[in-house]
């Protein structure tokens, strides 16, 4: 099994991307850590496979990380998640050896298709001793392309992309907030945010109460589950 570590301190984007891997096959369920000093103290008392590493992070930076992870030559893959999209940042991850990169707000089977890439590549590694030029054109660039819209581990109607929109608009909208709120900053329709939001209280992410004014319907208000 996979080991993965989780470094990210937005809980909510952390949860996410432990539950999609949860669902695949080969991968144990993610460690998750909210800071840099705490994911080194981590990796020098167990053993991981590969860190899922965000760059902004509070006090030491992603980067940073990274780069003491190598100094310290601990026998790990780092593959990056991040909404930092300069090229400076880019080119120094790279450069310093992840497997890759992927810009928030990203497309769930761009990182579905990343780990699965990333445990071939793995797996070609452990099986064989030597390797020819073709084990490694098939391994580490696979022929089969992934299609965005099968969706098969999202409730039907609802949409990887939207799904990563709208998670990066909670990342900016202070609890609590009222579905028209989020709509107007997502550029959605109440009737689609709705939908999400409500898949969020499913999965235990938000958390969902009735507000009564004076007259008329409840307005509902939703908050990040703690």
């Amino acid at each position: 099994m996979t080991k993965i570590l989780i470094v990210e301190d937005d809980p909510m984007v952390a949860d996410l991307n432990s539950r999609l891997i949860q669902t695949m096959e080969g991968f144990s369920k993610p460690v998750i850590i909210g800071d840099a000093n705490a994911a080194l103290h981590y990796l020098a008392n167990n053993s991981v496979d590969l860190i899922l590493l965000d760059i902004y992070l509070p006090g030491m930076n992603g980067l940073e990380l990274l780069s003491r992870i190598r100094e310290l030559r601990y026998p790990v893959d780092v593959l990056v998640v991040s909404a930092a999209r300069d090229s400076h940042s880019i080119q120094t991850a790279l450069r310093a050896g992840a497997v890759d990169y992927l810009i928030k707000p990203f497309d769930f089977e761009r990182l579905r298709h990343a780990l699965l890439s990333y445990e071939n590549r793995s797996r070609m590694m452990r099986e064989h001793e030597k390797l020819t030029q073709k084990d490694l054109d098939v391994g580490i660039l696979p022929k089969e392309t992934v299609d965005p819209a099968d969706n098969p581990n999202l409730p039907k109607g609802l949409d990887r992309y939207t799904l990563s929109q709208i998670i990066q608009c909670l990342n900016e909208i202070a609890d609590p907030f009222t579905t028209e709120q989020l709509a107007r900053r997502v550029g959605l329709s109440r009737v689609s945010v709705r939908k999400y939001l409500e898949y969020f209280c499913e999965t235990r992410l938000l958390e969902k109460e009735a507000s009564y004014g004076a007259v008329g319907r409840p307005v509902f208000l939703y908050r990040r589950r703690k």
